[in-house]
């Protein structure tokens, strides 16, 4: 009895110290807006430009999201660009949107609410013009788009993950601050992890289990996620996300990817 105890007061204090943390980190930001209307929501100029990048691109960002839940949460997106394209096409889930997906054009790297956006995946070329119609395909198939519930999902993380899980071959490895990612599309129990590899137990998003190449071992207890990454040595903590060695999902060396 007082190991169970004593494992489940180790459990809690990983996952809200963190967060303490988090929140504290964002309280003392001087610089974030105040108001929704007053926020930035301009490219940062790390994408690049479509009219000198003629190839093929597949991109996917995330950035804090708005107000105290960013303490906690990213929101995430997804934008391809076909080989000769004029720009590229914007695919994230938003709660005020009907149906939940919704597409924009232009530059994918813009501020979320003011938070900078962090670069996730970058596929280029051959073989980013290979998998765009098989994303287009899966967007257009989303099962939720009638749907949005903040936490635990379906939310914007879960539809970013559920494209990872339909085309493996992105690699996608959604950070541990991707709130809604471990719920898996239809409210199944089992699935793969969000990169497509492993396996992932789930109990709608609210707890469950991921082991995978990509992943490594995730714990996730009420939304929060928990982990640790044994190829690529990292911690995964809530509210701050991956610290160590950067994950691997096709990014140039040079991609200015932040901690998330």
């Amino acid at each position: 009895m007082k190991t169970g105890r004593r494992i489940l007061l180790i459990l809690l204090a990983l996952l809200l110290l963190p967060l303490g943390v988090s929140a504290a980190s964002l309280a003392l930001q001087e610089d974030r807006p105040r108001t929704w209307n007053g926020a930035r929501w301009d490219s940062i100029g790390q994408a690049p430009d479509p009219a000198e990048s003629r190839e093929a691109i597949i991109q996917v960002y995330a950035a804090r999201v708005w107000g105290w839940r960013g303490a906690f949460a990213v929101h995430t997106w997804i934008a391809v660009k076909l080989e000769n394209a004029a720009t590229f096409r914007r695919f994230e889930v938003v709660r005020w949107s009907n149906p939940t997906v919704r597409e924009r054009s232009g530059q994918p790297d813009v501020r979320w609410a003011g938070n900078d956006p962090a670069l996730l995946l970058d596929i280029r070329g051959e073989r980013a013009a290979a998998l765009i119609p098989r994303v287009l395909q899966t967007i257009a198939e989303y099962p939720h788009a009638d749907r949005y519930v903040m936490w635990p999902g379906p939310n914007s993380n879960s539809f970013i993950a559920h494209i990872g899980r339909s085309v493996p071959e992105l690699g996608l490895n959604l950070p541990a601050t991707a709130v809604g990612k471990d719920f898996i599309a239809e409210g199944m129990p089992i699935g793969t992890a969000p990169s497509g590899e492993g396996v992932q137990l789930s109990l709608f998003g609210l707890a469950g289990l991921t082991l995978a190449p990509s992943e490594g071992l995730e714990l996730n207890l009420m939304g929060l996620t928990l982990g640790i990454d044994l190829l690529r040595p990292a911690l995964k903590l809530p509210g701050i996300g991956r610290i160590g060695m950067p994950a691997e999902t096709g990014l140039p060396a040079d991609n200015g990817r932040e901690p998330l």
